[in-house]
């Protein structure tokens, strides 16, 4: 079966086209839901000694004096012309806040890829080889831990217990507010595009713990599938001829095996992105990382209902970009598949 470039364009303008009825359906369900659990924000907005008159005048600011329905129909109208409105107590943008805090959140969750990746693929071919022996049950019991810990304590036990004993920072992005420009918003990257070394690496050791905790959490995701999927390869005609002619086991584990084994192991990475999204709520607040996740959780505490959508718009743009990701990663991987 032959492809073309084509058909791959074809299918990925499918894909993004199901975000519109993903953002509308979650945008329906999010404002809805908010807007009934809490009946009169204003007295929450205004302040603990609002008279009726500030109340009242905060409901009307906000149009909370109008149907719930056209409170709707008005905020999806301002939504496609780019405005997601004003957090209620600072007046300050939605969208300004997440252009900021989404990269943060974005580098903390490739990093957590990263180190997933780096991790979990050797000890899933570590635990596939020695199938049944002591270190395919040390490998499974250090992933099924991380699985079974829970994501806050998981955390707290790096910010307390690893964290002073390394000497690892464990609360922002960098020790002291940098000077220097900050175009991405990315710790590592703006560092490095400023060529300020210091503060890069500066940013890497604030990095290690809170991409650690949600790598950790993790873990058991890459290990797994890459144990499963290696156990199916090894028994395989061309890896016993690669071992009848020689080769290292090293090289018949990790350059003929693994290749092909890789396949299911990297679309279910491409998966896991919308996993970490959702962890990095506990983690940033736990870590004091400028993100997405922390800015999720002021936004709930707070009553700030556009900021709450405005976060959850986002999560799922990222989780069907990481599916669509996925898809065509295993496509490409995997000429039989076809683009559809």
């Amino acid at each position: 079966m032959t492809r073309n470039n084509s058909d791959l364009i074809i299918f990925i303008g499918k894909r993004l086209l199901q975000l519109v009825p993903v953002i509308l359906g979650v945008v329906v369900i999010t404002f809805f839901f908010t807007h009934v659990a809490v009946q009169n924000p204003c007295a929450i907005w205004a302040g603990p000694h609002a008279t009726q008159d500030q109340i009242a005048a905060c409901r009307l600011k906000f149009g909370l004096d109008s149907p719930l329905t056209d409170q709707f129909w008005a905020y999806l109208s301002s939504l496609v012309t780019g405005d997601w409105g004003t957090n209620p107590t600072t007046e300050i943008p939605v969208l300004s806040t997440i252009s900021t805090a989404f990269p943060a959140t974005l580098e903390l969750v490739l990093a957590s890829l990263a180190i997933m990746t780096v991790l979990g693929i050797p000890l899933g071919v570590i635990a596939a080889n020695g199938a049944g022996r002591w270190a395919d049950h040390f490998v499974r019991t250090f992933y099924l831990s991380g699985w079974a810990t829970p994501t806050y304590l998981g955390a707290v036990i790096l910010a307390i217990g690893v964290g002073p004993v390394l000497g690892l920072p464990t609360k922002g992005d960098f020790s002291s507010t940098p000077t220097f420009p900050r175009p991405t918003h990315m710790s590592v990257v703006d560092a490095l595009l400023n060529l300020n070394l210091p503060a890069a690496g500066d940013a890497v050791l604030h990095l290690i713990l809170p991409a650690s905790a949600l790598a950790f959490l993790n873990l058991g995701i890459a290990t797994r599938m890459t144990r499963t999927s290696m156990l199916e390869v090894l028994p395989l005609d061309f890896v016993k001829t690669a071992r009848m002619k020689g080769l290292s086991e090293f090289r018949v584990l990790y350059k003929h095996a693994l290749r092909n084994a890789l396949i299911t192991t990297i679309t279910i990475l491409g998966l896991t992105a919308g996993v970490l999204l959702s962890g990095t709520v506990v983690i940033e607040n736990i870590f004091q990382w400028p993100g997405m996740g922390e800015y999720a959780f002021g936004a709930i505490t707070g009553y700030n209902f556009k900021g709450t959508i405005g976060v959850v718009i986002i999560f799922a743009i990222v989780v069907v970009i990481s599916n669509l990701i996925a898809d065509v990663l295993y496509g490409l991987l995997d000429p039989r598949v076809e683009w559809r």
